[in-house]
Formats: C-alpha cells, sequence, structure tokens
C-alpha cells in the first residue's frame, strides 16, 4: 500500500512580490537601496532632502497615498514604513505610493479611498516584501512512499508549490493536496 507524505519548509527560490506580481503601490527606494522595491528613474543625488524627493513624486504622480520606506540590514535585511528602534544599521530608502491610476487599473474608479483602506493596502505590500527579503516564504512538497521488497523506503516527489506568504496557507493547501491523493487511493482499492 502506497502512502503519502506532506513536508512544509522555507522556500529558497520565491517568487519576488514586487517584480513576478502585479502590485497596487509603487516603491521607489534610491540611493545604495535602488535594487529593492521597483524599477524607477529617480536617482537621490537629484534631491537635497526627503520631502524635496517627496515633492516630485507628489509632482509626477497623483499620489493618494504614500509613506517613507526604511530598511535595517545586519545579517539580513528588513524593510518598514516606521523607522528601526537601531542606531546603527538602520537607513532612510525611500518611498512608497498609491497612484490614483494604478489603484483604478487594479481595483476599478469606484474602489473605497478611505485613508484606513489605503493604509492597509499599503501595510500590505510593505509586509509582504519585507516576508520575502527575510525568507519567510514557505514551500510544501507531496511525496508518495513506498517500501521495496528489500524494505528500503523510497519517497518520490509527486507534486509541490512554492511562494506562500504564510505557513498556514500553505500547510492547509498541502494537506488539501494530500487528501486527494489518499482519496484516490482510498477509492482504488
Amino acid at each position: 500500500m502506497k502512502r503519502y507524505e506532506l513536508k512544509v519548509e522555507r522556500d529558497d527560490d520565491p517568487m519576488n512580490p514586487r517584480t513576478d506580481w502585479d502590485n497596487i503601490t509603487t516603491m521607489i527606494c534610491v540611493g545604495k537601496y535602488s535594487y529593492l522595491g521597483d524599477k524607477h528613474n529617480y536617482k537621490s543625488s537629484d534631491f537635497d532632502s526627503w520631502e524635496e524627493f517627496k515633492e516630485q513624486i507628489e509632482s509626477d504622480h497623483k499620489v493618494l497615498h504614500i509613506r517613507p520606506l526604511y530598511v535595517y540590514e545586519h545579517s539580513g535585511i528588513t524593510i518598514s514604513t516606521s523607522p528601526f528602534g537601531y542606531r546603527f544599521d538602520t537607513s532612510r530608502v525611500g518611498w512608497i505610493i498609491i497612484d490614483e491610476k494604478q489603484l483604478n487599473l487594479m481595483c476599478g474608479k469606484y474602489f473605497d479611498r478611505s485613508e484606513e483602506r489605503l493604509s492597509g493596502i499599503l501595510e500590505g505590500e510593505v509586509k509582504t516584501y519585507d516576508e520575502y527579503l527575510t525568507g519567510d516564504v514557505y514551500k510544501y512538497e507531496v511525496y508518495e512512499v513506498e517500501t521495496c521488497s528489500l524494505g528500503h523506503v523510497h519517497r518520490n516527489l509527486i507534486e509541490s508549490c512554492g511562494s506562500y506568504y504564510d505557513e498556514g496557507d500553505c500547510r492547509d493547501e498541502g494537506l488539501s493536496v494530500l487528501h486527494g491523493y489518499t482519496e484516490k487511493e482510498l477509492v482504488s482499492e
């Protein structure tokens, strides 16, 4: 009789939510952190202050919501819209915005534009990107397990999926897939 196993672990090669997904927000990072967030043409050397940089962004876009971005880099990197409580290894890196045109494209013209709703979207996308940067992304693998006539256990990968930004969601999906295989096995007996 076949057995099946589910393995849930960190995904070492997840999709990048800023380049592989469609987003409502735009992350504009500059300086040595310009590789973070989204592609853009801004350069930190073009501005004398964060406020001047913000004014230029607001001039170039119909900004519905804007927040600063900060990173903490020490044996890894994490990103937030609030400053980290450390004096060292913390930097202001740019801005994250919700542009009216992008919001209309992604959510429609009549989408709720309340401060609370826009703030939730912005914080959610920063949280997801932070999970990507910190490696808090998961995958599941479903194995068919058989013991051969020599008594050796053989595990064959039959299905896998990654880039889950919630371990519980990953486990639930993996269990659903696992249940499908065990149901097939019961029906075929």
